[in-house]
Parts: C-alpha cells; structure tokens; sequence
C-alpha cells in the first residue's frame, strides 16, 4: 500500500546521500519533496504541515549541524517523526480486572468489520483466551450467518439468538451475550455491531445504546485503510459520536496510496493497535509504529519476520537443523522439504523478503516472485525414494527421468535442483560459521551431553535469532525462483543512517 511513498522518499534519500553538509536550501528542498510525497500519498493536510514543520526545526538544530554525515541524521528524523505520527508506542489491549473483557467494534458497512471479529477472535484464542463473537448486526442482510461462519472458521463460539435481517433488538442481544459468557466461562467478548454506507444518526445511536448496555473496556473503530481521505472525516464522527479506544486498519493488502493510515491516529488522538492486510485468519497481527515507519522507509521489518518464523518452526527441530547446517553435509533434500513446507506455511515468500532489510530496492525482482516455484520444488523432491533424498549423489540419468515424469516437470528442472541443492547447501554450511554462536553452541552442547550421558541438553537464554536453519529456504527456490541471488552477499544495503532495530528486547513466549 505505501510503495509510492516509499518509493519517493527513496529517491529523496538517494539525493540526500551525496552531501556532506546540508544548506538552509538543501534543508527547505528536502522537506518540499517530502511534502509532496505525503500529499500524493493522501496523508491529510494538517498531519503533512506538522510533519514538515517539525522535521525543518530538528533539521536546522545542533543534532544535524554537528553530525559527522547530516544527512544520514535527517534521514534518521523522518523515521522518528513517521513513528511519532503512527502512534510512538504500540498500544495492548486493555482487559477487565473481572472477566469478560468487552470489545466492541464499530465502523462503516464494508470497512470488514465482520471478517476482522474472526481474525480477532482467533488471534485471541491463540493468546490462550476463550472469546466469544457476539451477532449484533440485526440490519445486513446474512451478517449474522457470516459472522456464525468466520467463527466457525476460526474455532470459537458464536452467540447468535436473533436471526437478523432486520429481526431482533440488537441492544438486548449484547446485553444478554454477557450473562452467557460468564456462564460459558469466555473471558473475552468480541462484538460486531451494523454499520451504514455512510454516517446517520441511527447507527450512532444504536452504537451508543450497545455501548452504554455492555460497558466494553475497549471500542476499536474499523477503518478500510482504502477509502482515502474520507476514513479521516468517519473517524472523526465515530470518535464525536459514540468514542472510542483505539483504531484498527484493514485492507493494508490494497493498492491505494494509505496517507489515511498515517493520518488517523493524528487526527483522532486514538492509538492504531491492530493490522489486517488479508483475507486470512492468519493475516492480522498488533500494530507497531516503528515497524511500519520501517517498512514506509524501506529498511525491512526484521522483528515481525523472526516472529512469523519462531511461530512456524519448532524450537527442537531448529536445534536439529543447527547441527545440521553447522556438519555440512548432512543436510539433506528431505530437510530441504522440511524448510520448504514450513517456510510456505509463512506466507507469500514475496512479503517475507520484503521484511528484510534492503528489499525495498528490488521490488521489481520481488514482485517476480512465484510462491508456484516453492509448491514445484517440493513436488520433485516428493517424487524421490528415502534413498535419493538422503543421497542426491546417486540420481542418475534414469533416476531423473523418472523424477522429472512423476513430479510433472521437466528433466532439466530436476537437473536445476539437484544443483542448486548442492550450492545451496555449500553456502549454507559456511553461512553456519557466520551465525553468532551456531556452531559454538553445538558443539559445546554436544561435548555437555557427552559428560552428562545425555541425549539431550538444555539450552540457557540467548538472544532472539532467527529459527536455525531458516535462512537455507530462500536460496535456490527450484525452477524459476531466486537461485543463488537472494543470499546474504548479493543483499542491498540498509539505507545510511537507519540501524536495525534491538532484537535482544522481545519477549518471546518460552517452549
């Protein structure tokens, strides 16, 4: 949604680069090329002035004039003033001192409100929560059956008494859906509540009656980050009319130019705490300014990738991986398959490689990713013998052949990935030297467990990394894909001035 903006601060950047020290000219210049990426990025009028008023004044300072690279600074300043604007902190649900928790979402029809109580509920539930989605849109024709759907959808309980399209008392169904989850033991209730084409006064005075009813602890206002300028002016009613706690985008997935994502929470004083950009249920996550200034900016986003990974790979099997990748060869096709799947199961491999720092500038290459090579590479290796995939060296010309017709593919492709994997798994065994403590850890560990008589050892803290074995995936993709060009040495540069973030402050749920 923002690789316009980013694409024009890019270019600002790259201009910026070249100077040693940076002019009252160079400074107003900057900042009018800023201004019209914003604009052209439908970021609202006052937002934009504030930005640019801010960024002049930091500019001009002493934390630019005594810089060893002004530039470099500058840059650095877009990005704190972006976050600033995005929120500064990310925002956590607040929760009831005495459960249930009530969350009550409010917005325009289409915004997806409905498709996001789903997504909520089941990122609740994989919180460890017991929620239950709550049919308060009586109005919409079908609403009630998709939202008895996306739950079931999504594994949790759906309270549904009324059959809606245009029966029942939508402000007696929220009231009584909080006596049932107390009864039912759901500590979070999740309600979707009607919503209009545009904004009148019986929806907010429906809107205001369930909220006084279920007195929830948090309102989140669900905004279709497509609709431009016009998702500021709702805001606004909603935020006048009924309140509420914090903001929820959807539809980040889309094509629009998204200047109002960055322009409600200023507009509104209310925090961005959740983020939808699929029709997944998967495709919904907590809203970090800083990360999404970072990916507006083009510098990646390292900590949502290490966390997508740590949740699609096994602790135990990592270590394995470790062990493997650090011995060399053997590493085998079957443990390529292995990473293949789980990396699939991550999502589209254009995204992940997105989040990687530097991506930003091969978005043309990206975009010529095919998630479509992953599913051929993994049929070829599927149409091997135990033997084969443990041995590569032994598939010969007729073995091949035979391959190449089970899997559906050609005999060169297979002849492509039987190379590769052989590259692949020559740059991974050097890459292990390079991981911070990989073949440390190993061997230390297996020393320990050799004088303890133990199989297995514990493992003591470490720094948040990257799942073992992780980074093999991306190399030699199969017929078609990246080949050998994705890999560490042919990786662009993080933009001058923009560090990684600190990975060593998440807290990670422990195995």
């Amino acid at each position: 949604m923002f690789d316009t903006l980013s694409d024009r601060l890019g270019a600002v950047f790259t201009n910026l680069r070249g100077k040693g020290r940076l002019s009252d000219a160079d400074i107003d210049a900057t900042a009018r090329e800023i201004r019209i990426a914003l604009l052209e990025a439908d970021v609202a009028l006052p937002v934009v002035k504030e930005f640019i008023n801010s960024l002049k004044e930091r500019a001009r300072g002493e934390e630019v004039s005594k810089a060893l690279n002004p530039a470099q600074q500058v840059i650095k300043i877009v990005n704190e003033e972006l976050v600033q604007i995005l929120g500064g902190e990310t925002r956590r649900l607040q929760f009831a001192k005495n459960p249930p928790t009530v969350i009550m979402l409010a917005g325009l029809q289409g915004a997806g409100k409905t498709t996001l109580a789903g997504k909520l509920s089941y990122w609740l539930r994989q919180q460890g929560h017991a929620p239950l989605l709550v049919a308060c849109d009586l109005q919409r024709p079908n609403a009630v059956n998709q939202l008895q759907v996306v739950g079931e959808r999504a594994g949790v309980a759906v309270f549904a008494p009324e059959p809606g399209n245009g029966v029942g008392n939508p402000v007696q169904v929220a009231r009584d859906s909080i006596d049932f989850a107390r009864r039912a033991q759901h500590d979070m209730v999740i309600v979707d509540t009607a919503g209009r084409l545009g904004i009148d006064a019986e929806m907010m005075q429906q809107a205001s009656d369930i909220r006084d009813a279920v007195q929830p602890q948090e309102i989140l206002f669900v905004v279709d980050a497509m609709v431009g300028q016009d998702a500021v002016n709702t805001a606004e009613a909603f935020r006048d009319g009924v309140g509420f706690t914090g903001v929820v985008l959807t539809k980040l997935d889309g094509d629009a130019r998204g200047g109002a994502a960055l322009s409600v929470r200023e507009i509104t004083g209310q925090p961005i705490m959740f983020a939808s950009n699929g029709e997944k249920q998967e495709d919904f996550d907590v809203f970090h300014p800083d990360r999404m200034a970072s990916r507006i900016l083009g510098m990646g986003d390292m900590l949502t990738l290490i966390e997508t990974a740590q949740q699609h790979f096994d602790e135990a099997e990592a270590e394995k991986m470790a062990a493997k990748l650090a011995s060399g060869n053997q590493f085998t096709l079957e443990d390529f398959l292995d990473q293949l799947t789980a990396i699939r199961r991550m999502g589209p491999i254009g995204n992940l490689l997105g989040m990687m720092p530097g991506m930003g500038q091969m978005k043309d290459a990206l975009a010529q990713v095919d998630d479509r090579d992953l599913d051929r590479t993994a049929a070829i290796i599927r149409s091997m013998t135990p033997a084969e995939r443990e041995n590569p060296k032994m598939i010969n010309g007729s073995r091949r052949l035979r391959i190449a017709k089970g899997s559906g593919m050609q005999v060169s492709d297979v002849n492509q990935l039987v190379d590769r994997f052989f590259e692949a798994r020559k740059m991974m065994a050097q890459m292990s030297g390079m991981m911070p403590g990989m073949r440390k850890r190993s061997a230390t560990k297996s020393s320990k467990n050799k004088r303890k008589g133990k199989k297995g050892g514990g493992r003591g803290p470490t720094q948040a990394r990257m799942p073992a074995g992780f980074p093999g995936g991306f190399p030699a993709m199969g017929p078609g894909g990246m080949g050998g060009a994705g890999g560490p040495a042919g990786m662009p540069q993080l933009p001058a001035g923009m560090e990684l973030p600190d990975i060593t402050k998440l807290n990670f749920p422990k195995q």
